[in-house]
Protein backbone atom coordinates (compact mmCIF):
# COMPACT_ATOMS: atom_id res chain seq x y z
CA UNK A 1 0.00 0.00 0.00
CA UNK A 2 1.17 3.58 -0.58
CA UNK A 3 0.86 6.41 2.41
CA UNK A 4 0.21 9.99 1.85
CA UNK A 5 0.44 13.24 4.16
CA UNK A 6 -2.05 16.04 3.37
CA UNK A 7 -2.57 19.51 4.46
CA UNK A 8 -4.75 18.54 7.33
CA UNK A 9 -1.05 17.49 7.29
CA UNK A 10 1.41 19.00 5.51
CA UNK A 11 4.43 16.35 4.13
CA UNK A 12 7.53 18.49 4.16
CA UNK A 13 10.29 15.63 2.99
CA UNK A 14 11.36 11.70 3.61
CA UNK A 15 14.24 10.53 4.96
CA UNK A 16 16.61 7.56 4.93
CA UNK A 17 13.72 5.87 7.58
CA UNK A 18 11.82 3.95 5.44
CA UNK A 19 8.51 4.30 7.73
CA UNK A 20 8.35 8.05 7.50
CA UNK A 21 5.37 8.72 6.66
CA UNK A 22 5.20 12.65 7.49
CA UNK A 23 7.11 15.58 8.63
CA UNK A 24 5.64 19.03 9.28
CA UNK A 25 7.33 22.55 10.62
CA UNK A 26 5.21 23.89 13.78
CA UNK A 27 6.18 27.59 14.69
CA UNK A 28 5.82 28.97 18.00
CA UNK A 29 7.53 31.85 19.86
CA UNK A 30 9.87 29.98 21.09
CA UNK A 31 10.75 28.40 17.88
CA UNK A 32 10.22 26.37 14.68
CA UNK A 33 9.75 22.86 16.01
CA UNK A 34 10.17 19.98 13.12
CA UNK A 35 7.60 16.71 14.02
CA UNK A 36 8.20 13.25 11.88
CA UNK A 37 6.27 10.02 12.05
CA UNK A 38 6.93 6.90 11.16
CA UNK A 39 4.44 4.49 10.55
CA UNK A 40 5.39 0.69 9.71
CA UNK A 41 2.42 -0.37 7.73
CA UNK A 42 2.90 -4.12 8.18
CA UNK A 43 3.91 -3.76 11.69
CA UNK A 44 2.14 -0.76 12.92
CA UNK A 45 4.41 0.58 14.56
CA UNK A 46 4.29 4.38 15.47
CA UNK A 47 6.95 6.96 15.84
CA UNK A 48 6.65 10.44 17.38
CA UNK A 49 10.17 12.77 17.00
CA UNK A 50 10.27 16.65 17.87
CA UNK A 51 13.14 18.49 16.80
CA UNK A 52 14.86 14.91 15.75
CA UNK A 53 14.23 13.29 20.07
CA UNK A 54 11.95 10.53 19.65
CA UNK A 55 8.75 11.53 22.31
CA UNK A 56 6.57 8.32 21.27
CA UNK A 57 7.14 4.83 20.23
CA UNK A 58 4.82 1.77 19.91
CA UNK A 59 5.59 -1.16 18.23
CA UNK A 60 4.09 -3.95 16.98
CA UNK A 61 0.03 -2.29 17.11
CA UNK A 62 -2.67 -4.59 15.56
CA UNK A 63 -4.67 -1.79 14.83
CA UNK A 64 -2.94 0.21 12.34
CA UNK A 65 -5.43 3.52 11.99
CA UNK A 66 -5.90 5.75 15.00
CA UNK A 67 -4.19 8.45 16.84
CA UNK A 68 -1.38 9.80 18.30
CA UNK A 69 -1.36 12.38 21.24
CA UNK A 70 1.83 14.44 22.47
CA UNK A 71 3.88 17.77 23.26
CA UNK A 72 5.71 20.31 20.71
CA UNK A 73 7.14 22.63 23.39
CA UNK A 74 3.80 23.88 25.52
CA UNK A 75 1.72 22.85 22.87
CA UNK A 76 -0.81 19.60 22.85
CA UNK A 77 -0.84 17.70 19.22
CA UNK A 78 -2.19 14.67 17.79
CA UNK A 79 -1.29 12.57 14.53
CA UNK A 80 -4.12 10.90 13.30
CA UNK A 81 -3.72 8.08 10.83
CA UNK A 82 -6.97 7.10 8.31
CA UNK A 83 -7.11 4.55 5.79
CA UNK A 84 -8.65 5.60 2.56
CA UNK A 85 -8.74 3.06 -0.77
CA UNK A 86 -5.46 1.07 -0.29
CA UNK A 87 -3.53 3.84 1.30
CA UNK A 88 -3.04 5.82 4.83
CA UNK A 89 -3.58 9.65 5.38
CA UNK A 90 -1.51 11.18 8.33
CA UNK A 91 -2.87 14.56 10.00
CA UNK A 92 -1.78 16.34 12.46
CA UNK A 93 -3.77 18.87 14.78
CA UNK A 94 -2.10 21.39 16.74
CA UNK A 95 -4.26 23.06 20.10
CA UNK A 96 -7.38 21.05 19.01
CA UNK A 97 -6.77 22.58 15.70
CA UNK A 98 -5.82 21.47 12.23
CA UNK A 99 -2.27 22.52 11.20
CA UNK A 100 -3.97 25.72 8.83
CA UNK A 101 -6.29 26.94 11.76
CA UNK A 102 -3.20 26.09 14.06
CA UNK A 103 -1.20 28.83 12.31
CA UNK A 104 -3.95 31.17 11.17
CA UNK A 105 -4.66 31.62 15.43
CA UNK A 106 -0.65 32.12 15.60
CA UNK A 107 -0.80 34.81 13.10
CA UNK A 108 -3.26 36.27 15.26
CA UNK A 109 -1.86 36.28 18.06
CA UNK A 110 1.74 36.72 17.90
CA UNK A 111 4.01 39.02 15.05
CA UNK A 112 7.07 37.77 13.61
CA UNK A 113 9.71 39.11 11.68
CA UNK A 114 13.14 37.79 10.31
CA UNK A 115 16.08 39.98 10.20
CA UNK A 116 19.29 39.94 8.60
CA UNK A 117 22.01 41.16 11.30
CA UNK A 118 26.13 40.65 10.11
CA UNK A 119 24.77 38.33 7.41
CA UNK A 120 22.99 35.88 9.82
CA UNK A 121 19.21 36.00 10.24
CA UNK A 122 17.29 35.97 13.31
CA UNK A 123 13.26 35.34 13.88
CA UNK A 124 11.77 37.57 16.31
CA UNK A 125 8.42 36.80 17.78
CA UNK A 126 6.03 39.13 19.64
CA UNK A 127 2.96 37.59 21.94
CA UNK A 128 0.60 40.23 21.09
CA UNK A 129 -1.51 39.11 24.27
CA UNK A 130 1.32 38.41 26.85
CA UNK A 131 3.66 40.69 25.53
CA UNK A 132 6.86 38.05 25.16
CA UNK A 133 9.47 38.46 23.01
CA UNK A 134 11.02 35.94 21.61
CA UNK A 135 14.70 36.31 19.83
CA UNK A 136 15.61 33.10 17.70
CA UNK A 137 13.25 30.92 20.29
CA UNK A 138 14.82 32.38 23.29
CA UNK A 139 12.25 34.78 25.46
CA UNK A 140 13.60 37.84 25.81
CA UNK A 141 13.50 40.35 28.84
CA UNK A 142 12.28 43.64 28.08
CA UNK A 143 11.96 46.85 29.39
CA UNK A 144 8.45 48.73 28.23
CA UNK A 145 7.95 52.12 28.03
CA UNK A 146 5.01 54.49 27.08
CA UNK A 147 5.83 56.80 24.34
CA UNK A 148 3.73 59.68 22.57
CA UNK A 149 1.56 57.39 19.89
CA UNK A 150 1.97 54.34 21.59
CA UNK A 151 4.58 51.70 23.69
CA UNK A 152 7.73 50.70 23.24
CA UNK A 153 9.38 46.97 24.33
CA UNK A 154 13.34 47.24 24.26
CA UNK A 155 15.03 44.26 23.70
CA UNK A 156 18.52 42.98 22.09
CA UNK A 157 19.07 41.05 19.22
CA UNK A 158 22.58 40.09 19.61
CA UNK A 159 24.55 43.18 20.14
CA UNK A 160 22.46 45.17 18.37
CA UNK A 161 19.88 47.39 20.20
CA UNK A 162 16.07 46.88 19.22
CA UNK A 163 12.25 47.41 20.23
CA UNK A 164 8.69 46.74 19.20
CA UNK A 165 6.97 49.80 18.89
CA UNK A 166 2.79 49.43 19.65
CA UNK A 167 0.42 51.58 17.88
CA UNK A 168 -3.12 51.99 17.74
CA UNK A 169 -4.03 51.80 13.59
CA UNK A 170 -6.99 54.16 14.46
CA UNK A 171 -9.56 51.28 13.32
CA UNK A 172 -11.08 49.28 15.72
CA UNK A 173 -11.41 46.33 13.33
CA UNK A 174 -7.93 46.42 12.31
CA UNK A 175 -6.53 46.95 16.18
CA UNK A 176 -2.93 47.37 17.13
CA UNK A 177 0.19 47.96 14.65
CA UNK A 178 3.49 46.54 15.61
CA UNK A 179 6.68 47.55 14.26
CA UNK A 180 9.95 46.21 14.71
CA UNK A 181 12.80 48.78 15.19
CA UNK A 182 16.48 47.13 15.00
CA UNK A 183 19.36 50.11 15.11
CA UNK A 184 16.81 52.80 13.53
CA UNK A 185 15.69 50.32 10.86
CA UNK A 186 12.00 49.35 10.67
CA UNK A 187 10.89 46.28 9.52
CA UNK A 188 6.58 44.74 9.33
CA UNK A 189 5.86 41.78 10.01
CA UNK A 190 5.22 38.92 8.14
CA UNK A 191 2.54 36.06 8.02
CA UNK A 192 4.24 32.49 8.41
CA UNK A 193 2.72 29.90 6.14
CA UNK A 194 2.17 26.12 6.45
CA UNK A 195 6.03 24.44 5.39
Amino acid sequence: STSTATDKQHLVGMSARPDLVGEWKIHLPDGIHTVQFEHGATTGKRVVRVDGEEVLRKNWMFNLIGSENFKVSNQSATITIESEVLTFVYSIEVGGKSLEQFVKAQNKQNRTWYAVLNGEEHRIVIDTKTLEVYVDGQKMNTVGEFVEDGAENHFRVGSHPAFIKTISSGNRRKGLLYKLNICGHEFDPIAERIE
